[in-house]
C-alpha cells in the first residue's frame, strides 16, 4: 500500500509514464492499473464517451482474476450506458462530479442514481465502496469516466474511499484524460488511414484491423510470459505491436482496383502484383522516426511470410526479384504473430466474396498450419488465448456479420 508521500511523488511522474504509451487500449489498461494502485482498490473500470452514451471499455478485478487458471485473463462483455441519472457512471458523466460511495448496495435514499447488480450477480462478486471520477480534457471536454471499486486497507478488508483518495483521483484523472485524448487522436488517425485503404479494399475495415491488433497483443502476451520475457519489455513491445498490426495491409492503397475488388480468383499474374502490397506498405515507413515506424515496416513486410519459407515477399535481390522466402525465425516475431491473426480473422469473418467459416473449421486450419504456415510456439499461444480472442471478436463486430 502506497504512503501519501509515494502517491504524491507518483502523481508527479504519472504524465511522463503515460505519455510513453501511444495505443488507446494499452493505455487504458495501464491507467486503470495505476489508478487502483494509488488508492489500493481491488477492481475498476473505464467508460469512454461516444456521443450521449458511455461505452464500458475496460475492466480489472483482482479477486476474480485470482480464481482463474495461471495465465488466463478476465473475460468481460462491453455494453453502453446513457449519460444521465440512471447509473453511477452515467450520473458522474452528466454532472461532471466525483462520486464517493461507501456502499453501492446501500445508497442514500434520495440518491438520483442507482447501482446495477447484474455483474455482481453473474460473477459472485460483491461491490461495496466506489469512486467514480469524470475524465475531462484541458478543453473541458468529457471523454469518459474512471470508476474504482472496493478500496482495501492493509489487511485487504474492504473500506470506504477517503477524502484524500478523492483528491488524488481528481489529479490522476486530469493527467489520464490528457493521455487518453492524445491516444484517441492517434487511434483516429490510424483508423482514417485504414478507411482510406478500405475505399480500395472492401475487407480492410476498422473492425478487422482492431481485431487483428487486439489478437496480436493477446498472443504476444501469452507467448512472452511463457518465454520468461521481463514484464517491462512486454509492456513496451505490446504498445507498438498493437498499432503496427493495425496498418499491416496499408500497402494495398498502391494496388489497382481491378485486382483488389475482383470478385473471382486472381490470375497468377494478378496474384504476383497483389503480393507487392507487403513491399509497398513497408516503404511507407522506411523513413523511420519512431519505434512505431520500425514495427509498422516490420509487420507490413513480414505478415505473409510462412514458417516453412513458402510465403512472400521473401528475400529480394537488388532488382526486387524474390531469391527465396524467409523461414523460421528469419521472419520477425511481430510478422509471425500478425500472420496468425490475419488468417484467423479472414477465416471467421464474413466478406463480400465469402461467408464466415464455422470457428471449428477455422481452428482446424490454424492447427494444421502449425510448423508449415505458422510458428508452432505462437500457434500454441493462439490456442491458449482463444477465450480472450473470442472476446475481441465480440468487442469489434463487423457491421456485415
Amino acid at each position: 500500500m502506497l504512503t501519501e508521500k509515494e502517491k504524491l511523488e507518483g502523481l508527479v511522474n504519472l504524465g511522463v509514464e503515460l505519455n510513453h504509451l501511444k495505443d488507446l487500449d494499452i493505455l487504458m489498461e495501464r491507467i486503470l492499473r495505476e489508478a487502483r494502485r494509488f488508492v489500493n482498490a481491488d477492481a475498476g473500470s473505464i467508460y469512454l464517451r461516444d456521443g450521449e452514451k458511455l461505452i464500458f471499455s475496460y475492466t480489472q478485478n483482482d479477486s476474480l482474476e485470482r480464481k482463474l487458471p495461471p495465465g488466463a485473463k478476465l473475460i468481460y462483455s462491453t455494453f453502453t450506458l446513457p449519460i444521465g441519472h440512471d447509473s453511477v457512471a452515467g450520473f458522474c458523466a452528466a454532472a461532471g462530479e466525483v462520486l464517493n460511495i461507501p456502499d453501492v448496495y446501500n445508497l442514500a435514499g434520495r440518491a438520483p442514481y442507482s447501482f446495477g447488480r447484474r455483474f455482481d450477480e453473474k460473477t459472485g462478486y460483491r461491490s461495496r465502496s466506489m469512486l467514480a471520477v469524470p475524465l475531462i480534457t484541458v478543453r473541458n471536454e468529457l471523454i469518459g469516466v474512471l470508476q474504482i471499486i472496493n478500496a482495501q486497507d492493509d489487511s485487504l478488508r474492504i473500506v470506504p474511499f477517503t477524502a484524500m483518495d478523492e483528491k488524488i483521483m481528481l489529479h490522476f484523472a486530469a493527467t489520464a484524460a490528457v493521455a487518453l485524448d492524445r491516444a484517441r487522436l492517434t487511434r483516429n488517425i490510424i483508423l482514417r488511414t485504414i478507411r482510406m485503404a478500405g475505399m480500395r479494399d472492401p475487407k480492410e475495415t476498422g473492425a478487422h484491423v482492431n481485431r487483428v491488433a487486439a489478437y496480436a497483443v493477446e498472443i504476444y502476451d501469452r507467448w512472452a510470459v511463457m518465454k520468461g520475457v521481463p514484464r517491462a519489455e512486454i509492456e513496451a513491445k505490446r504498445d507498438v505491436l498493437r498499432m503496427a498490426a493495425m496498418v499491416h495491409d496499408v500497402g494495398k492503397v498502391a494496388i489497382s482496383d481491378s485486382i483488389l475488388k475482383k470478385p473471382g480468383k486472381l490470375t497468377p499474374e494478378e496474384y504476383e502484383i497483389m503480393k507487392q502490397h507487403t513491399v509497398f506498405g513497408a516503404d511507407l515507413f522506411r523513413d523511420k522516426r519512431s519505434e512505431f515506424d520500425d514495427a509498422a515496416e516490420d509487420v507490413s513486410l513480414n505478415h505473409h511470410e510462412c514458417w516453412d519459407g513458402s510465403g512472400y515477399p521473401g528475400i529480394l535481390d537488388d532488382n526486387g526479384k524474390r531469391i527465396r522466402g524467409r523461414k523460421g525465425e528469419e521472419i520477425s516475431l511481430f510478422g509471425r504473430i500478425v500472420a496468425i491473426c490475419d488468417v484467423y480473422d479472414a477465416l471467421v469473418s464474413r466478406r463480400v466474396y465469402k461467408e464466415a467459416w464455422e470457428e471449428s473449421k477455422a481452428l482446424q486450419i490454424m492447427r494444421e498450419g502449425s510448423g508449415k504456415q505458422f510458428d508452432p510456439e505462437l500457434i500454441d499461444a493462439f490456442f491458449d488465448s482463444l477465450d480472450s480472442i473470442r472476446q475481441v471478436r465480440e468487442r469489434y463486430p463487423e457491421l456485415c456479420d
